[in-house]
């Protein structure tokens, strides 16, 4: 039976991608088949979505970019409007469709949401409507930096409230000027009731296979090896 995971931020650009990538590299370190998914990408550099690429470079299963991006739209704004610019609409089932055929060749799923967990999808759903259907636990990504603190938390708050489980959360240093750092993290840890799964340092260099180094997957609250 597949399992899976999905990735969902404090932000936009705050290394979902990065940590999606991780976490695929360390399940397929230990015999998994993996695939990375990004049901909704909005931002295309030169005629590709870099999300979509790199979970594709991570994955260790045959799939198409229609499986694991069914929605790709070029301006870099929320999901909503980019498909309206695009005179299409989101539909949740179509994505909910693509990630039934990539859990049945995959033993290991991780699909990186759109922006924040709240990110409207099309005029009457957000992205917590996009995990509740898919029904996964989730793993947030947090950018350390100023305001970190009240964006983690309610977040974590509509995680909870949307009846889905908090695996664990990340924190990724994106602010080297970040004041207390350790503290805000400690703040954190104390509030959030989750596992702290990997603390990413603010190092561009860093790669995906890099971080596996410092992510501890046993550390998430649902993990099973099976």
């Amino acid at each position: 039976m597949s399992q899976g995971y999905f990735i969902t931020g404090t932000d936009t650009g705050i290394g979902k991608t990065t940590v999606s990538c991780a976490l695929l590299h360390a399940f397929a370190a230990q015999g998994k088949k993996v695939v990375g998914m990004k049901p909704i990408a909005a931002g295309s550099e030169n005629g590709k979505w870099l999300d979509v690429e790199h979970l594709l470079v991570a994955s260790d299963i045959s799939v198409t970019r229609q499986q694991i991006n069914p929605y790709a739209f070029d301006p870099p704004i929320s999901p909503h409007l980019a498909a309206q610019q695009a005179g299409r609409e989101i539909d949740l089932t179509v994505i909910h469709h693509a990630y039934l055929e990539l859990s049945s060749k995959a033993d290991i799923v991780v699909v990186e949401g759109a922006g924040g967990f709240l990110v409207p999808i099309n005029q009457q759903q957000t992205g917590a409507d996009l995990a509740k259907l898919l029904n996964l636990p989730v793993i947030l990504v947090v950018g350390m930096r100023l305001g970190c603190l009240s964006h983690a938390l309610l977040t974590a708050q509509a995680i909870r409230a949307a009846g889905l489980t908090l695996a664990g959360w990340v924190a990724n240093c994106v602010d080297p000027q970040m004041q207390v750092l350790e503290q805000n993290i400690a703040s954190l840890e104390q509030r959030l009731d989750c596992s702290l799964v990997d603390i990413l340092p603010f190092d561009k260099r860093i790669d995906a296979q890099e971080n596996v180094k410092h992510l501890d997957v046993t550390k998430l609250n649902c993990y099973s090896i099976g």
